[in-house]
């Protein structure tokens, strides 16, 4: 994040923010004086991480809101408590997402196509209009270098149980689908004043390895980079000056870099596009 920028007056969301680089991330963007709204499952950590920034920061901005990405109806009901009690939406950023957890979500979805994918995609639907209404903003959407893993999208495969064992071939493609949205959004936001970015943090130690076993954890997450270190291209995407025009890009280390070409293919975001308005309703 640019040293100089300040967000005084701004109004910034980020999911998952109780942990990890959306911790780190809702730090700085504190520090930078923004009103950041940490968006995560469960009050009792949402606080925690308040309380461990408000001891740094006192003067910091912040506010909780309950938000379960693997939940529709109550995804729906966060996105709406924004509209009703917040007056504007400068950046929202999608950092939330898990990995490692095999099941369905409570609407039949698979886990991680659920959570890193629809979930993320509704609650940016919904909270749309206030962006135009705030523009110029800015939709910050973290996925991952896993995404060129994905080899293909399989849209049977993204209702019912997780199928893999380890469930990577589902997180990649959670992450491709982060990817291609991305590319959708951007389109679709033509001329509204917001810019759309997808990106990959880098390889992280960081809360989304909580339920591999520990020796394996132990041994991935060793060579893997900081937390803080992870949070910088969230921030540069978020807040720096010089990007207020470009939108629909891929970054990676603060710089565009072209995504794999399943992410590039115009034709597979369509239709997921419009898979996914289908099975949210929106």
């Amino acid at each position: 994040m640019n040293s100089t920028t300040q967000l005084e007056n701004k109004t910034i969301l980020v999911t998952g923010a109780n942990s990890g680089i959306g911790f780190v991330t809702a730090k700085n963007l504190a520090a930078k004086g923004a009103k950041v709204i940490l968006a995560c499952r469960s009050e009792e950590k949402a606080e925690a991480a308040i309380s461990a920034i408000k001891s740094d920061l006192p003067k910091s901005k912040l506010e909780f809101l309950a938000l379960d990405l693997a939940n529709l109806k109550l995804t729906r009901q966060a996105a709406e408590k924004v509209l009703k009690t917040q007056e504007r939406l400068d950046v929202l950023i999608n950092n939330a997402g898990l990995f490692g957890t095999r099941g369905t979500t409570v609407d039949g979805f698979e886990m991680h196509f659920g959570t890193n994918h629809l979930g993320p995609y509704l609650f940016t639907r919904l909270l749309t209009p206030l962006l135009k209404k705030t523009a110029p903003a800015r939709i910050v959407v973290v996925s991952s270098h896993g995404h060129y893993s994905a080899r293909k999208m399989n849209f049977d495969h993204f209702q019912g149980f997780t199928r893999s064992r380890w469930s990577f071939p589902e997180y990649a493609t959670s992450k491709l689908c982060n990817v291609l949205f991305a590319k959708s959004l951007a389109k679709n936001l033509e001329g509204t004043g917001i810019s759309v970015y997808s990106l990959h943090p880098g390889i992280i130690a960081s809360e989304i390895w909580r339920n591999f076993p520990q020796p394996i954890k132990w041994i991935v997450t060793r060579p893997m980079i900081s937390n803080e270190e992870g949070a910088l291209t969230t921030l540069y995407c978020a807040t720096e000056p010089s990007l207020g025009s470009e939108t629909g890009l891929y970054y990676d280390k603060c710089k565009p870099r072209t995504p794999s070409s399943l992410a590039r293919d115009s034709e597979l975001a369509e239709k997921l596009w419009l898979k996914s308005a289908e099975w949210t309703g929106f």
